[in-house]
C-alpha cells in the first residue's frame, strides 16, 4: 500500500505549494490518487496555517478530501504539537464531529494511550507511530490493546541515507513482533532510500510533502502527485500520467 502524506506540520515558508486549506487538500488528494496513492494522511490547519485538532478544522479537511476521493481512506494526525497538552489533546479528539477513517498516534508522546483509547471507543482506526531512537516500540508492544491497531508506522527520523538505513533495520527488528501490518518511511534526505528499503522488504510505505520536498534527483517536487509517481516507480509499479492513466517508464 502506498500512502500519500499531503502536508504534515510544514508551512508555506518551507513549501510554497503545500496544501493547507480544505480546498487545497482536496485538490492535492485528487491528483495524488490519480497518480497512484491508495491512502491519505493529512494535517488539518487553522487560519494561520498551523496544525490543529480542533473539530471544525478536522471536519472541513476530512469532508473536502472525502468528497474529492470518496473511495480512499482518509487519516489525520493527533500529534502532541497540535494541542496544549495531553488532556487537551484527548478532549479535542473526543470532540471531533466528523471521524476520519484512521488517525496516527505517536507512541513516544505523553498521553498516547489515552488518545488511542478515545479513537478505539469512537471506531477510528489507529496508526501507531513508532519513531526510531525512542522507547516507543517497547511502550507500544507492552500496551494491552496493541492488537487492535490498524497498522504500525515505522518512522525513521534519521535523515542521512546510510544512518537512516541502519536505524530502519534496528527499528524493524524492534517491531518484529508487532501485531499489525508495518508501514516503513523516512524523511527529508533519507526518504527515498528508506522507501526503496520498504519496497525491498515488501512493506507498505508512504510519500508526500510531509516527508520530503524533493524528487530522487534532488529537484523540488512540483506537488504530491509528482512524489507519488516517483514512489510508484521505486515500488516497481507502472507510472501514471497526469490524468491517472497507466504508462510505462
Amino acid at each position: 500500500m502506498l500512502q500519500v502524506c499531503l502536508n504534515g506540520p510544514r508551512d508555506r515558508a518551507e513549501c510554497p505549494t503545500l496544501p493547507v486549506t480544505p480546498e487545497q487538500l482536496a485538490a492535492a488528494a485528487r491528483a495524488a490518487v490519480a497518480a497512484g496513492a491508495e491512502n491519505i494522511h493529512l494535517h488539518a490547519k487553522d487560519s494561520e496555517g498551523r496544525d490543529t485538532l480542533e473539530a471544525a478544522a478536522v471536519a472541513a479537511a476530512v469532508n473536502a478530501v472525502r468528497a474529492a476521493v470518496p473511495d480512499i481512506p482518509v487519516g489525520v494526525t493527533t500529534g502532541a504539537w497540535a494541542a496544549s497538552g495531553p488532556q487537551d489533546r484527548v478532549a479535542r479528539v473526543a470532540a471531533w464531529t466528523v471521524l476520519p477513517d484512521h488517525a496516527s498516534v505517536n507512541w513516544h508522546e505523553d498521553g498516547a494511550r489515552e488518545v488511542a483509547a478515545v479513537l478505539l471507543d469512537r471506531g477510528v482506526g489507529i496508526e501507531a507511530g513508532i519513531f526510531s531512537g525512542t522507547p516507543a516500540a517497547r511502550q507500544f508492544l507492552d500496551w494491552p490493546q496493541a492488537h487492535r491497531v490498524l497498522r504500525v508506522l515505522a518512522e525513521v527520523t534519521e535523515t542521512g541515507p546510510r544512518e537512516a538505513l541502519d536505524a530502519a533495520d534496528r527499528l524493524l527488528g524492534e517491531l518484529e513482533a508487532a501485531p499489525a501490518p508495518l508501514l516503513l518511511h523516512g524523511q527529508d534526505g533519507a526518504a527515498w532510500s528508506v522507501l526503496r528499503l520498504a519496497a525491498a522488504r515488501r512493506l507498505d510505505t508512504r510519500v508526500g510533502f510531509e516527508d520530503v520536498l524533493h524528487l530522487p534527483d534532488g529537484t523540488p517536487a512540483r506537488d504530491n502527485a509528482a512524489l507519488v509517481r516517483e514512489a510508484r516507480t521505486a515500488l516497481g509499479h507502472p507510472d501514471r500520467g497526469p490524468a491517472g492513466e497507466a504508462t510505462r517508464s
